[in-house]
């Protein structure tokens, strides 16, 4: 295949888009996401002639190749990934238009979909929620409990609109705009019979003794234990468990002797229900700072930006109290 423009000369920007039909961005998402023109094809309904077709009128619109073509499928080069993520950025926009035009056509407050960490699910993010519900009854809420790793990609990948977690990444600050909503404390819990519960001020030294519920590594709660640990020259000796699901841990904890730290007022709820106990340490266990998250340069929905508000008023009243 050849291209009729100049490999120096810069595209035109307006003139390739103004060329790009929703049906090219279609199969541009279709074929990201197989590596394949045959299951692309299917996937759009159309022949595998029909597909190459297509592909060489995007490149040739274009003027360059994005794909290089392998015996079992394709392969993007760096202009084809720049240019699938734009087709994905589109797409995504466009099914959130729809969704958030028809929510309003139907005398809908649109629609929000966001993260938070498990600290924020246990007091904040409900407290906002059900001020929400009072101020937009109608507002469609989708959230979604997570690591702030977890949640920062889903951001980029825009899969949520709004994140309540932490910047874990150096990197990070270039792609978002981070806003402190609160601090948050740690604490050490076990199950409702665990036998240090009655003791004073345990040490990390005596803590290493026992199995322990960790959070993956990466994660900002992780960050802590280990320092804890590494503090006192020790390592948990008895058996370790990884997870990133509180619901997981207090089960285990139930039924074994394990420890694990847990954001306070997670913990708070269930120590008073008589599922968990409070494990008494001297240890200085507070988390960093946590905020809102959106992405860098680009103005919230309505939705967001009510529910943001609603988040710093709420962050006040539960951060003047711990």
């Amino acid at each position: 295949m050849t291209f009729a423009s100049d490999p120096g000369k810069p595209l035109s920007l307006a003139h390739a888009c103004a060329r790009l039909r929703f049906r090219h961005l279609q199969f541009l998402d279709a074929l990201g996401q197989t590596r394949n023109l045959r299951l692309a094809a299917e996937r759009l309904h159309i022949t595998q002639p029909a597909a190459t077709k297509v592909l060489a009128d995007i490149e040739e619109i274009l003027g360059t190749r994005l794909f290089d073509r392998l015996s079992r499928g394709v392969r993007p080069n760096e202009l084809g990934l720049f240019t699938l993520r734009y087709a994905s950025d589109v797409l995504g926009g466009q099914r959130k238009f729809v969704e958030e035009f028809n929510a309003l056509r139907a005398g809908g407050h649109g629609h929000l979909t966001l993260g938070g960490i498990s600290g924020s699910a246990a007091d904040l993010l409900p407290a906002a929620v059900a001020e929400m519900q009072r101020q937009r009854p109608l507002l469609v809420l989708q959230i979604f409990e997570q690591s702030s790793n977890q949640l920062a990609q889903w951001l980029a990948e825009r899969k949520i609109e709004v994140m309540v977690g932490r910047l874990t990444d150096p990197d990070q600050p270039a792609h978002f705009d981070y806003e402190r909503l609160m601090g948050e404390r740690l604490h050490v819990v076990g199950g409702p019979h665990h036998p240090l519960r009655l003791t004073q001020a345990v040490e990390a030294r005596e803590l290493a003794n026992w199995p322990w519920i960790l959070y993956p590594p990466g994660t900002a709660i992780r960050k802590v234990s280990d320092d804890i640990f590494e503090r006192a020259g020790l390592l948990p000796t008895s058996g370790v468990v990884e997870t990133p699901s509180f619901l997981f841990s207090m089960e285990l904890m139930q039924a074994t002797p394990m420890l694990t730290l847990a954001p306070a007022a997670l913990a708070d709820k269930y120590v008073s229900k008589g599922l968990l106990s409070r494990i008494p340490t001297d240890l200085p266990v507070r988390m960093p700072d946590y905020g809102v998250v959106t992405r860098l340069g680009e103005t919230p929905s309505p939705a967001a930006q009510a529910f943001i508000q609603v988040l710093r008023e709420q962050a006040k009243r539960f951060d003047a109290g711990h």
